[in-house]
């Protein structure tokens, strides 16, 4: 770690410690190392005292496969939230945008932390710990609570090691302290098998039909993505309205593994507004190309190898804008 960020982290430690209201908030549409994050670094808080209230944007429920990971009765819905906050946590979140309704309390509150490992995040709040090396936003936290003195117990540590084990493709894409890290989480209790059977694994029967309608309409081009092959499908609406978001959310899994495919996307369609339907896209690199630059191209943003957009419009047509945007992204390497 840098000189900075080991001040960061301290600085946020001491924030931390001396909270005794805080809010702390994830992205829409909450992934593990979200709502780990602040699940984690919650359930610290509120064993020392503090009112803590965990909470996101959107949908109004929380994903079946996080849920349990609640163990303190911290998810607090939208409507129940205070008016404002004295301490707000944003986490895994790099611009207010990605909060979605819960953005304007940015603004209102008393001072804000954002914790984060994305390249694109803009730093806006009071106090920051965003380092874009690590690979999950769960490793700083697992840094931040280190350093508060307090002690990773097996609650936050399952949290916390949700969040790596599936910010990391399964520590595919872990460093050696990462795998450290992880190892003191083991030690604090977690069974690893139960987390990856439920977080990924677990699965309804109709997830089965949805998977084979949608991998028939893959399509794999390849030479597109300056020629290291694009292989893309769609998830309509009717499709996704079988099974819950978590099926629909591991889709981009399946999709990234096609051997010929240097880039990888998955569009959801999630509404329609008056220039069509909107689509969430999921992009995965294998590791050719950024596609946090797509991504940012489109309006939204992300990590070089995972990123993600919200994009509305004809699905030909916004492929064809992913296309575009693919030949002018920057090459990471070539294989």
């Amino acid at each position: 770690m840098t000189a900075s960020l080991v001040q960061d982290i301290e600085a946020a430690a001491v924030l931390l410690a001396e909270a005794t209201d805080v809010t702390l908030l994830g992205h829409v549409r909450p992934d593990a190392d979200a709502l780990g994050s602040a699940l984690a670094l919650g359930h610290v808080l509120h064993r020392r005292g503090a009112a803590v209230r965990v909470s996101f944007g959107e949908p109004d429920e929380t994903p079946e496969t996080l849920a349990w990971l609640d163990e303190d009765g911290l998810l607090t819905r939208v409507a129940d939230l205070p008016p404002s906050d004295g301490l707000l946590v944003a986490l895994d979140t790099p611009v207010p945008a990605r909060l979605g309704r819960l953005a304007p309390r940015v603004a209102t509150a008393g001072s804000v932390l954002v914790v984060d490992h994305h390249a694109t995040n803009t730093r806006y709040g009071t106090h920051h710990v965003v380092d874009e090396t690590a690979e999950a936003t769960a490793v700083l936290v697992t840094r931040i609570i280190e350093a508060m003195g307090a002690e990773l117990d097996e609650p936050a540590a399952r949290c916390l090691y949700a969040g790596i084990v599936t910010d990391t493709s399964g520590f595919r894409r872990a460093s050696p302290g990462t795998h450290r890290i992880a190892a003191r989480l083991l030690e604090a209790g977690v069974d690893p098998a139960e987390v990856a059977r439920r977080i990924m694994d677990d699965h309804p029967f109709a997830w089965l039909p949805m998977l084979s309608a949608v991998l028939a309409q893959a399509r794999l081009e390849p030479e597109a993505a300056q020629g290291l092959g694009f292989v893309h499908t769609v998830v309509p609406v009717a499709a996704a309205a079988t099974v819950r978001s978590e099926e629909v959310e591991s889709v981009i899994d399946v999709v990234r593994g096609t051997r010929e495919a240097g880039v990888a996307a998955v569009l959801k369609e999630t509404g329609s507004t008056a220039d069509g339907p909107v689509w969430t896209i999921s992009l995965r690199s294998a590791g050719g190309i950024d596609v946090s630059a797509v991504a940012t191209e489109l309006g939204g943003g992300g990590h070089r190898m995972a990123a993600g957009c919200t994009v509305a419009g004809a699905a030909q047509d916004v492929l064809d804008r992913l296309r575009e945007a693919l030949e002018r992204a920057p090459l990471l390497r070539v294989s």
